[in-house]
């Protein structure tokens, strides 16, 4: 029988393309949310069913009276940005804590037998050091951003104890792709638009990250939540290549990626709630057959080609 995959936040970056990746694979997909669809596009995407609206009862109950039962329950509304958490803690805790215990209740009570996969962020782990970052590892936050989405886990965690429910978090680090207005390569690409005769960012260049295309980001979702024989009840992992790049090299590449030989320097000041290294120990997912497939080289370059033939690039 057709499987069923629900998605909170479908409209978001990486919501499109895990409902794509969901379609592939033969699945109906309905998703809720913020956003408007411009006509056909969310079907474009692989959406048979959209709600749009705040990520609570009432809005899953309208879903839930269009769309078959969900058999995967993918939770991806929430914050999104550290910035903007500290900016506005109190809108980031209710778009990540408050949508969460939402899906959570809701699951409870409509669609308990359900597989729930909550995307989280590496952003948990804090200042974690320059190592690879296992699932086991403390997490000590150093952002709203990062407090929100682990007060989010915990929930899920008690949720899945609590009535032995299958529940999944996986902790996505540095996703990136085409479509993604914001972060590094977005504001690089903006930055060389405008033909500067340098790139000044800020921190030092040696910042690590592990970079992982949002593909194989939709990819590991949508594994996790098949994945057979499996121990589900509060299951973490970690949603990362486990390869360390620094942010001078991603700079340098989107420069070559875009033709120019544009300087790159560094301030030396780092912004508030960003560790210097955050790289992820990859082998859970690994050990269940997963691995990403998009090289660094080619989604830089993939992406430097969508954002030059974006009709107008917008502030996200």
């Amino acid at each position: 029988m057709r499987a069923t995959a629900w998605i909170t936040g479908a409209h978001g970056f990486i919501g499109r393309y895990l409902a794509r990746e969901c379609r592939a694979r033969g699945w109906s997909v309905a998703g809720v949310g913020h956003g408007a669809w411009d006509e056909g596009e969310a079907e474009r995407w692989g959406l048979s069913q959209w709600v749009r609206g705040d990520v609570a009862r009432e809005s899953l109950d309208l879903l839930a009276a269009t769309a078959p039962a969900p058999d995967f329950i993918f939770h991806l509304a929430g914050g999104s940005s550290v910035g903007l958490s500290v900016a506005a803690p109190d809108e980031d805790f209710r778009r990540t804590v408050t949508s969460t215990s939402e899906t959570l209740r809701w699951t409870a009570r409509a669609s308990p037998r359900s597989v729930l996969v909550l995307a989280s962020s590496a952003a948990v782990y804090g200042t974690a050091g320059p190592k690879r970052i296992p699932e086991s590892q403390p997490c000590v936050p150093c952002s709203p951003y990062g407090q929100h989405k682990r007060i989010a886990e915990t929930l899920g965690l008690s949720f899945a104890r609590r009535r032995q429910a299958r529940v999944a978090i996986v902790r996505m680090f540095s996703v990136y792709g085409p479509r993604l207005r914001k972060q590094l390569l977005w504001d690089l690409c903006t930055r060389l638009s405008k033909s500067p005769e340098e790139l000044l960012l800020s921190g030092t260049g040696s910042e690590t990250r592990d970079f992982l295309h949002v593909e194989d980001a939709a990819r590991l979702l949508a594994d996790v939540a098949a994945w057979e024989g499996a121990d589900l009840t509060g299951r973490t992992v970690n949603g990362g290549t486990g390869v360390a790049t620094s942010v001078r090299e991603v700079a340098e590449r989107v420069v070559a990626a875009w033709g120019r030989a544009t300087p790159v320097r560094f301030t030396a000041r780092s912004r508030p709630g960003d560790p210097s290294s955050l790289v992820a120990d990859a082998r859970a997912a690994r050990a269940q057959g997963w691995a990403p497939r998009v090289s660094l080289e080619e989604g830089v370059a993939d992406y430097v080609s969508w954002f030059r033939g974006a009709t107008v690039p917008v502030t996200p």
